[in-house]
């Protein structure tokens, strides 16, 4: 990984997340913890600047979307995105996406993005802060592999977006 980037072979932080949840037909706030999500399973995450963003709308998700039976095929339980945006945003953005598979993690305060060390600046784009671009694989909540966009740190402009997409994950699983 670049940039010293380093929480590879390290436990995911504990963290409450702040979710809305379907429950009849309304939803409900409901808290929502990185145990939940994580132990005891294999996890998949992707996590990336904003939703409704370009990148993040027509390419990010779209392509876990496309191939999560790929990813259950090879023991993956659950593939998540993750962004520093509200339970609102996230959820409205899934519907629009039309996802089925890929399940939000609305990291609006930014903790578990500050905890990883994956928060930057986006002030350039009026965004403040986010998450940075990457994705990582998680087994029984320890963190066994991230693909981090290159430039985390170095106020790159733009948006890189050449490892961290679900080709890249799919063939490191197929091949562990």
């Amino acid at each position: 990984m670049s940039n010293n980037i380093n929480i590879e072979n390290s436990q995911i932080p504990a963290v409450t997340f702040k979710t809305r949840a379907l429950v009849g037909d309304s939803y409900e706030w409901k808290d929502l913890t990185t145990e939940e999500i994580f132990k005891g399973r294999k996890v998949v995450v992707f996590s990336l600047p904003g939703a409704f963003t370009p990148t993040c709308s027509s390419t990010h998700l779209p392509g876990y979307e496309a191939i999560a039976d790929e990813f259950q095929a090879l023991g993956i339980d659950d593939i998540y995105v993750l962004s520093v945006n509200d339970t609102f945003v996230m959820n409205a953005w899934i519907k629009d996406q039309g996802a089925k598979y890929v399940k939000p993690i609305p990291d609006g305060n930014a903790e578990l993005t500050r905890k990883l060390g994956m928060l930057v600046k986006k002030e350039n784009l009026g965004f403040g802060m986010r998450s940075w671009r990457y994705s990582m694989y998680v087994e029984d909540g320890m963190i066994k592999k991230v693909f981090a966009e290159a430039g985390f740190g170095d106020n790159v402009d733009g948006d890189p977006f050449e490892v961290s997409d679900a080709g890249t994950m799919l063939d490191y699983l197929g091949s562990k």
